[in-house]
């Protein structure tokens, strides 16, 4: 192992999953219990919330997905971009996986399970929401657990801050053209103007706030004042995301109970399109000599999805009521379990992908 993959373990070795995010799955079955609940009992609330609109833009559910994603942003410094030459190979393959294949390999999938094999398990109105749901998730790849991931997978953290400032500006230009491509090859009509809103309110304007803060904190405070509004504001982006589900369950509950079987089979395509990226990833990797500490993070960051931006153009795009929006709340649900078994499997592999040519000891080929 290389001075920097020793120094790398000692920075994240200590690095834990939050009480909060380890137990995401358990909240997020609590917020579908009370929305549903809440939903059956106060009915007329929650349809005064959903006509609470500008535009086709919920304003709830649009301040609550700020208050998820400003903080998330908040950690991404567009500055560690120079460190994209340092890492080169990992980087190539995580921007391959993250745009070439997942939001592709995701619509294949909804294709396959959604509108074949599970067609006639689901109610036919909603079959292209679903996949619509499906393509959404998929197309964002994401922005803050993926330092969680890579924290407990032993990640060199300059290749992960690099690849989500580096994958954070691709968004902004690429997500549209994606979702709206492949929402017209699956035959579902495209409202442009909405989609590009969601856009500007849900990445640019978003990243822009979290920019200046950042810099402003940097400025006035240094690292310790950053730290001190991270520590604070995570909180409040877990508890937004909390209550977008409840409102999101109060719309969804009567569809879920008269039909239950409807989030295992959406579960489907999601683990299998996850556990497909990261192994691809993490093989392409292998295959070109990448060390192991950044080949990790570039796995897990090749399966996982900006959940929060999903859930936030599905519901602008489709409305609450739409299984788009239960799609992409089935992404929510398995999120945490799933890329934990992942962490697991690529820390559990780490001899085995290490006695790769040009990745064993004393010959690590890139970022040494």
């Amino acid at each position: 192992m290389s001075v920097q993959c020793e120094v790398t373990v000692k920075q994240s070795g200590g690095a834990k999953i939050g009480f909060f995010e380890r137990y995401l799955t358990l909240w997020v079955f609590l917020c579908i219990i009370a929305g549903i609940v809440l939903g059956h009992w106060f009915l007329s609330s929650f349809q005064a919330l959903g006509r609470m609109e500008i535009a086709q833009v919920n304003l709830p559910v649009a301040i609550l997905i700020w208050l998820m994603i400003v903080p998330m942003l908040l950690k991404i410094d567009f500055g560690a971009l120079h460190h994209v030459k340092e890492h080169w190979k990992g980087v190539g393959v995580t921007l391959f996986v993250n745009w070439a294949v997942k939001p592709f390999s995701m619509a294949l999938l909804g294709w396959i399970f959604i509108r074949g094999l599970f067609a006639d398990w689901l109610p036919a109105d909603q079959v292209d929401s679903y996949i619509a749901g499906l393509i959404l998730l998929a197309a964002a790849p994401c922005t803050a657990m993926v330092f969680v991931w890579s924290n407990l997978s032993d990640g060199e953290p300059h290749f992960t801050l690099t690849q989500v400032a580096l994958n954070d500006t691709i968004m902004i230009f690429a997500f549209a053209p994606i979702v709206g491509l492949l929402l017209g090859l699956s035959a579902i009509i495209v409202p442009w103007d909405t989609l590009f809103l969601s856009v500007v309110l849900y990445i640019v304007i978003p990243v822009a706030v979290a920019q200046f803060w950042r810099r402003w904190l940097l400025k006035t405070g240094g690292a310790a004042a950053m730290k001190r509004t991270q520590d604070r504001l995570s909180p409040v982006s877990l508890i937004a995301l909390l209550a977008t589900l409840v409102l999101l369950f109060g719309f969804q509950g009567e569809q879920i109970l008269s039909q239950p079987l409807i989030i295992a089979l959406l579960t489907v395509p999601i683990l299998i399109q996850v556990y497909f990226n990261s192994g691809l990833a993490y093989l392409l990797n292998r295959k070109f000599g990448v060390a192991h500490c950044v080949a990790g993070p570039s796995a897990l960051i090749g399966a996982s999805n900006f959940f929060e931006l999903a859930v936030a153009t599905a519901i602008a795009l489709f409305g609450f009521e739409s299984g788009a929006a239960l799609a992409t709340v089935v992404g929510v649900l398995i999120e945490v379990p799933v890329m934990l078994s992942v962490v697991k499997i690529v820390n559990n592999t780490k001899g085995w992908y290490e006695t790769a040519a040009g990745v064993s000891q004393g010959k690590r080929s890139e970022g040494w």
